[in-house]
């Protein structure tokens, strides 16, 4: 059954009908072509697919793309200026190294822009704590957190 939905994602609006099992990150990846959001597990369990709803940090892999309808959605692409520049924490991955393959970054750097508005001075214990539904099979846990604390640092204007 085909549904009819609206929302808006990156700042764009977007209108049109779906299957009504269509997962979100499935139409973000194969109906819009913003292939930054992964889909690391099927479980929700690895937070490779991690999108914000409205601002708030959400697993796109246990969402149907109709539950979207009216939201604003923002993905791992529209964290970037229209000026070219990136995002703090973006930013301070590159700087930090914080990452091996990236494949499960763009789900940490969705959630940590989450941290970062919600608190602009956490910890690195609030940091692994707030990404502890974010999972990295490289395991460069080290790198992840020196990057938030960084992007934490750029954010402050510090």
């Amino acid at each position: 059954m085909s549904v009819k939905f609206s929302f808006t994602i990156n700042g764009k609006s977007i209108k049109g009908d779906v299957e009504d099992r269509t997962l979100l990150v499935q139409y973000i990846r194969e109906h819009l072509g913003l292939t930054g959001t992964h889909v690391g597990c099927d479980t929700s369990q690895c937070g490779c697919c991690t999108v914000h709803i409205d601002g708030i940090p959400a697993k796109s892999c246990t969402m149907l793309a109709v539950q979207a309808d009216g939201c604003d959605v923002t993905t791992i692409e529209g964290l970037e200026a229209e000026d070219g520049t990136l995002h703090p924490m973006q930013q301070a991955v590159l700087e930090e190294q914080g990452f091996q393959c990236a494949f499960c970054m763009s789900g940490f750097i969705m959630n940590t822009v989450a941290l970062l508005n919600e608190n602009q001075n956490p910890t690195r214990k609030d940091a692994a704590e707030w990404l502890s539904g974010n999972l990295c099979r490289c395991a460069d846990y080290d790198k992840i957190l020196t990057s938030v604390m960084r992007a934490a640092e750029i954010t402050r204007g510090a």
